[in-house]
């Protein structure tokens, strides 16, 4: 019940509507399997603390920049982190450590490039595979699982469930009816925390639910790095992440005038035909092209044209700021703690 990306159809971030109703059988039929995989699932027990940074809904939500965001804070506890990824769209399946200078984004996804600049990274359809290469490899002492809570594969001690505020979680509808991976319910029992990133009336009904279930909700909101160099720029903002459109509004919130955008799905591997119409477009309209960090890892990892191509771009890159300044070394210790207690029972 892991892996799922695709351009989500937009009735599943409106209210209940006719196609949500229409595929309700098979939702129910996929909600069952996926809640059985998450009651039952076979968790493997590493022998250290295990963090994961998941979401409730198919696409993205702020996991990676969050993933990012604890691993700094571990290091700066003292402790050695690893990050565990699938590596979604790489070549091969067998568990891989990262090592930007010598694999490229083919190799090892997109996000696993950008978390490999903070610590080691693995990434493996086998998380449990992965996670031991970083520990008998590299001396790890926590993993950090970016995505992988509905996977059940490994004995999490802390399950962090990021959301995205403006979006939350759409029409509340399991997938193919709408975009959770599971029944609400379900993944609550198995989660730990809510963090809410972003502002967002949808986010305001989230916390209302993750109230009523007696979780936490943390809050943070992702802030642009350097943003002033982007104040007046006349730009052609390009983003193949699960909603470029949040992409968008950060560049505007950064002073920039974005006079044309284009938005691509998830993960996009860029084609000589995109970036040609991409050069064709800046030219033709005088304007700046910009992209997001993500982005920038997949055409850097593509043919000559690509990184030439790449050249021309400006990129936004961001970073996860916690509203409350020691969130994220106050969820390294719970998660500590919460593996001495299964660990010792104490």
């Amino acid at each position: 019940m892991t892996g799922l990306r695709l351009k989500a159809p937009n009735f599943w971030w409106t209210a209940p509507s006719t196609p949500s109703a229409l595929l309700a059988p098979a939702a129910l039929v996929y909600g069952a399997v996926a809640a059985r995989n998450l009651d039952r699932g076979r968790r493997a027990d590493l022998g250290v603390p295990v963090l994961c940074i998941g979401n409730l809904t198919v696409g993205g939500a702020g996991k990676t920049p969050t993933a990012m965001a604890l691993g700094k804070a571990a290091i700066a506890l003292g402790r050695k982190p690893g990050f565990v990824s699938r590596g979604y769209r790489r070549r091969g399946r067998s568990p891989l450590l990262v090592d930007p200078q010598a694999q490229d984004a083919a190799a090892t996804g997109d996000e696993p490039q950008l978390l490999a600049g903070i610590a080691p990274t693995a990434v493996g359809a086998n998380r449990k595979k992965a996670a031991e290469r970083l520990i008998s490899e590299c001396g790890c002492d926590l993993v950090i699982m970016d995505d992988g809570f509905q996977s059940a594969q490994l004995a999490m001690d802390y399950a962090l469930i990021a959301v995205d505020a403006r979006r939350g979680l759409g029409n509340w509808r399991v997938f193919p009816a709408g975009p959770l991976r599971a029944p609400l319910k379900t993944q609550l029992v198995h989660a730990s925390a809510i963090l809410l990133i972003g502002k967002g009336e949808a986010g305001s009904a989230v916390a209302s639910e993750s109230a009523r279930s007696n979780h936490t909700t943390y809050r943070a909101h992702l802030a642009p790095i350097d943003a002033d160099r982007f104040d007046g720029m006349r730009v052609l903002a390009f983003a193949g992440i699960a909603d470029p459109q949040k992409f968008v509004e950060t560049l505007k919130a950064c002073g920039a005038k974005v006079e044309r955008s284009l938005g691509f799905p998830d993960h996009h591997p860029y084609d000589a035909n995109d970036i040609a119409r991409l050069s064709q477009e800046a030219w033709g309209h005088g304007l700046q092209l910009v992209t997001t960090a993500k982005d920038a890892v997949r055409l850097r990892s593509g043919p000559e044209a690509s990184r030439m191509f790449l050249k021309e771009c400006e990129v936004l890159d961001v970073a996860l700021a916690f509203e409350a300044e020691d969130t994220a070394k106050s969820i390294i210790r719970q998660t500590l703690a919460n593996f001495h207690r299964r660990r010792y029972g104490v």
